[in-house]
């Protein structure tokens, strides 16, 4: 019986989440204009490099995996930074409302006759929350090491650059998205029946529940930050404009 315009949001959220999984689709599996030999610009979407098609500099683990199209570069990450993704509570929210309409709004009908909730296939899968957060940290230190090392000149020695800045500017993005997750704020306080008695972790613990009100816009945030650290890398590789440097 609502009157107002309740499809707009999930129309938004829709168009918003398809765009950004289409350009991603298409980047993973264009297998060139990843990488900036010159300053070493590594795009996340393909970090860690380990197919045999990677170049040798961007291959930091070695390249176990054949150059199959349907294998995409960082065929160790992407899966669970999906998975990561995919069992979000806020992304759980979203793509339950614009995608599945259960239900599309608040007090709007649910799109489905039955509901049962996260407790059957598949989405009884989105309990594993806890160990995708788990291996979006160390994918995350992987980010941030990419981005440490790119800060040198062709000729050696130290430079930095415009992809610099937006590189560490997706870093600082990311960990903030990633500690702002509410397995997170669990694991750092969650069963802490004394604070006084814990004054590390109860610091930690104000610092993740800061950042966890702002788990939607952080969401949102890094979506936009990986899309344009991408598409920078993309276009210096293939040489669309030069990178802008200020030191080096």
């Amino acid at each position: 019986m609502r009157t107002d315009r309740w499809w707009f949001p999930p129309l938004v959220t829709f168009v918003g989440l398809a765009a950004w999984v289409t350009y991603a689709t298409v980047r993973v599996f264009m297998h060139k204009w990843y990488f900036v030999e010159a300053y070493h610009y590594l795009t996340p979407f393909y970090s860690p490099c380990i197919t045999d098609r990677c170049v040798p500099e961007a291959a930091l683990f070695g390249t176990p995996l054949p150059s199959f199209w349907l294998i995409p570069e960082a065929a160790f990450t992407l899966p669970f930074l999906l998975l990561f993704r995919l069992t979000c509570y806020y992304y759980r929210k979203a793509y339950y409302r614009a995608f599945w309409l259960s239900p599309p709004a608040c007090a709007v009908p649910d799109g489905h006759a039955r509901y049962t909730g996260e407790t059957r296939f598949p989405l009884i899968f989105q309990n594993a929350h806890r160990y995708a957060f788990y291996a979006a940290v160390i994918i995350s230190v992987i980010n941030t090491w990419d981005a440490i090392i790119a800060f040198h000149s062709p000729g050696g020695g130290f430079g930095f650059g415009l992809g610099n800045v937006i590189l560490v500017g997706n870093v600082v993005m990311l960990w903030a998205y990633t500690l702002s997750c509410h397995s997170c704020r669990h694991i750092a306080g969650g069963r802490l029946k004394h604070f006084s008695k814990h004054p590390v972790r109860y610091r930690f613990w104000t610092f993740v529940s800061k950042l966890n009100t702002r788990h939607m816009q952080l969401a949102w945030i890094t979506l936009g930050t990986l899309a344009v650290t991408d598409f920078y890398v993309m276009a210096v590789s293939a040489e669309w404009f030069s990178d802008l440097r200020f030191v080096g």
